[in-house]
């Protein structure tokens, strides 16, 4: 299961109605483990005891050897603890006497929750240890995503209590989001682009933008990204991300560079259940078309080929920003030719729901992508705008919409 369908998996199971946070951890996790398409087969969940300064077993479920309900991990005997705030998750080789008497030799552990400090250092509320048939640097990343989306409900459940929207803050907020939006329509050589966001509520966390570069125009950079959860906080992440980048803009960085910068910026300003995905790409004026890119965890863009009617997808080329600070990012390419359009969309797209609680879905938009090719640049964006709108029109889920079209015109021929 890719990273975007793991974290709307979580989201979705954890944001539902609990009588307690232990219940909506269980019920998570027992979901996780039933789930066929994640190999996960097992797993335990430790919480936080400060008055005795040791972790807890709280839960235990499927394959995994039971550890008696009496026994605590003492924090001040595991220096790992202190690893595990600073990655969140770790995997190791298991020291204790007593786990490896029950059979335990090696260990999966990530930080839920938010940090409680005890003397100098800060500890995770939760631990959770998952079981699978590999651990390694995948699965690694797979407890990030789900540490990750689980802290943020935490986050989200015990706040949503207090939160007071105040209309006019959020009218101030909206106007300085739309600020750094670009124009919709910008033009590069023979190429014509269109780009639009919907946001769910008044402000979103999605965004947008085009990237200049030199005085001779010889290159463009096009963002777009899709920061976790809704409204004020994922605004504030989004713009955070959108002002790095036209700074990191003007000192001309490599790709692969720049998402890696970028990758531990969000990691290290924001709090750790914030997150974003990010793609960014370059046009060139060479005739060849060439578009070199990144992608952090965002939706694959879709590449309509104008000769034969087929899409190419342009997948992720590393992970998501924010979970795991030294992640890799590598860069890949594609030539545009003309009659060429390229999509760039958020989430919000294909998961925007009807009614019956059917997703709009790739199959869709793959559809109207293809009959709405030989249309310009911002009638593709509206063409395809309005038919989610509509088809998700008496839905209860919504979710910020954005899409950038990229179209490279075929020149008159004289």
């Amino acid at each position: 299961m890719d990273q975007r369908k793991l974290h709307k998996l979580v989201e979705t199971i954890s944001s539902g109605q609990f009588e307690s946070e232990k219940d909506m951890l269980i019920t998570t996790i027992n979901k996780i483990v039933e789930n066929e398409n994640i190999d996960i087969n097992g797993g335990r969940l430790w919480k936080l005891d400060e008055a005795i300064r040791a972790y807890a077993i709280l839960y235990q479920t499927g394959n995994v050897e039971r550890i008696n309900s009496d026994f605590k991990l003492k924090i001040d005997d595991y220096p790992i603890f202190d690893l595990i705030t600073k990655e969140r998750t770790i995997l190791g080789n298991e020291t204790n006497q007593v786990l490896r008497e029950a059979g335990i030799f090696k260990y999966s552990a990530s930080g839920v929750g938010s940090r409680k400090k005890i003397d100098s250092k800060l500890f995770y509320e939760y631990l959770l240890a998952l079981n699978t048939n590999k651990i390694d640097d995948d699965f690694r990343i797979t407890l990030n995503i789900i540490a990750t989306a689980l802290t943020s409900q935490i986050k989200q459940k015990r706040s949503s209590a207090k939160e007071k929207h105040l209309r006019d803050d959020l009218d101030k907020a909206r106007q300085l989001q739309k600020s750094i939006l670009p124009e919709h329509e910008y033009h590069f050589h023979d190429y014509e682009l269109y780009g639009i966001t919907d946001p769910a509520e008044i402000v979103g966390g999605d965004f947008f933008d085009y990237l200049e570069f030199g005085e001779d125009g010889e290159r463009l950079g096009i963002a777009i990204g899709d920061a976790a959860s809704k409204g004020v906080s994922a605004a504030a992440e989004a713009m955070y991300i959108s002002g790095a980048l036209r700074m990191a803009n003007g000192f001309e960085i490599k790709i692969a560079a720049l998402i890696r910068k970028m990758n531990q910026l969000v990691n290290k300003i924001f709090e750790d259940d914030k997150f974003a995905s990010l793609f960014y790409g370059e046009l060139t004026n060479h005739r060849s078309g060439l578009f070199m890119f990144a992608n952090a965890g965002h939706n694959p863009p879709m590449l309509l080929k104008y000769k034969n009617g087929e899409i190419d997808f342009l997948n992720p080329t590393g992970p998501l920003l924010g979970p795991a600070p030294n992640a890799k990012y590598f860069i890949e390419s594609v030539n545009i030719h003309p009659g060429d359009v390229l999509l760039l969309f958020s989430d919000g797209v294909t998961e925007s729901a009807n009614k019956d609680f059917e997703h709009y879905g790739e199959e869709r938009l793959q559809s109207i992508l293809k009959n709405s090719g030989n249309l310009s640049a911002k009638e593709i964006a509206y063409t395809i705008l309005e038919d989610v709108i509509k088809f998700s029109k008496g839905g209860q889920y919504s979710d910020d919409k954005t899409l950038v079209i990229i179209k490279r015109n075929i020149k008159n021929q004289s």
